[in-house]
């Protein structure tokens, strides 16, 4: 950016990094807690239903936007 210093530079990247790590890491925790609870509960759905279903959500989000 215009007028930007080094070190705010080197700050705003370091503290995106750390966001975008803390994020990685709690998208990665949700998704063994969701295994782990898929495997207690022995209730599985696959990947199509769940294309599907986001397909139906789109579609009606998209509605909704539309009119």
């Amino acid at each position: 950016m215009e007028n930007e210093s080094l070190s705010s530079f080197v700050e705003l990247s370091l503290r995106e990094g750390i966001q975008r790590r803390r994020l990685q890491s709690e998208f990665i925790a949700r998704g063994l807690a969701s295994r782990d609870e898929a495997t207690r509960s022995g209730e599985y759905h696959s990947a199509e239903s769940v294309l599907a279903e986001l397909d139906d959500m789109l579609e009606a989000a998209e509605a909704r936007r539309a009119g």
